[in-house]
């Protein structure tokens, strides 16, 4: 009996199954630990595809690591907030980062192929988090990111995870590049400076302003160059918000990022924001209804 309990203890210890599985696991193997882990593996693989089709993972953590002149911002995602603060899954992530630095895949399809210092690929390690976890865990996406040795990095990852922003700035400090990072945070511009906002946003802006004067009498009475003028004010104002430099700078209203940038003689060269399960659909559970098909 006590040797049955060692076999269950390592098996458990090597696969981080439940101990009633480890049980089964041995006993349909005949107690063979190896063969026991492999018949884990593959029922769990099997249970988390079926898991995969029915459920979303839009939990998790956003995270950048830095490394040198490259650094890599991601999101890694879960099904709830209690396995994304979990230790195995907080290993995973943290694993995952230094993966992708390591090997800068190009795309996800490379990055799950991307193994560790001991050939465990990225796509088997969320095999086996899911397995240990019980939750579908899911690689959604990534960039890595590069800078000259006089360019400085910002990273900031916001609560824990469910934000992570990287800037990358030339001039100034790494207190000026972390300001940075914490206003891209904070309000979620789309583009460095106006000169960065594309012809065709600026068209559609444009085309909504001028619906917006077709009925104002006042305006009709008005030069074609003060027209031109209002017009280009009235896009402006709609799309300052999107605009990095001429934001508030959140630790101090009275200037905006671009004073700030101009008080350091320093520029944005890039910025990334990733904001955990921006996009993605969560499923409206009914917890009640959920425990009862449970009991049932």
């Amino acid at each position: 009996m006590s040797e049955i309990i060692e076999l269950i203890k390592q098996l458990r210890d090597r696969t981080g199954a439940g101990l009633m599985d480890c049980k089964k696991a041995l006993l349909e193997n005949d107690n063979d630990v190896e063969k026991a882990a492999v018949w884990l593996r593959e029922k769990g693989i099997a249970k988390q595809a079926k898991k995969a089709s029915t459920r979303i993972a839009a939990d998790g953590k956003a995270w950048v690591k830095v490394d040198g002149n490259k650094a890599v911002v991601y999101e890694v995602n879960s099904e709830t907030d209690f396995v994304a603060n979990s230790d195995p899954f907080k290993e995973l992530v943290s694993k995952i980062g230094d993966i992708i630095l390591k090997h800068e895949p190009h795309t996800m399809e490379e990055a799950l192929a991307s193994q560790d210092d001991e050939g465990k690929s990225i796509n088997d390690m969320f095999i086996d988090a899911g397995i240990k976890l019980g939750e579908k865990l899911s690689f959604r996406r990534f960039i890595v990111c590069h800078k000259t040795d006089k360019q400085i990095f910002g990273p900031y990852v916001h609560l824990k995870g469910k934000i992570a922003t990287l800037s990358v700035i030339e001039g100034g400090d790494d207190e000026l590049a972390l300001n940075v990072s914490l206003n891209v945070c904070s309000n979620n511009p789309a583009y460095v400076t106006f000169e960065d906002i594309p012809e065709e946003i600026i068209a559609k802006e444009s085309e909504i302003a001028k619906e917006t004067f077709a009925n104002d009498p006042s305006f009709a009475k008005k030069s074609d160059e003060i027209k031109e003028r209002i017009l280009a004010g009235k896009v402006k104002n709609s799309l300052v918000d999107q605009v990095l430099v001429e934001g508030p700078f959140v630790l101090d209203n009275s200037k905006t990022i671009g004073q700030l940038l101009k008080e350091k003689n320093a520029k944005v060269v890039h910025f990334f924001r990733y904001a955990v399960g921006e996009g993605i659909e969560k499923k409206e559970e009914d917890f009640a209804k959920e425990v009862q098909s449970q009991i049932k």
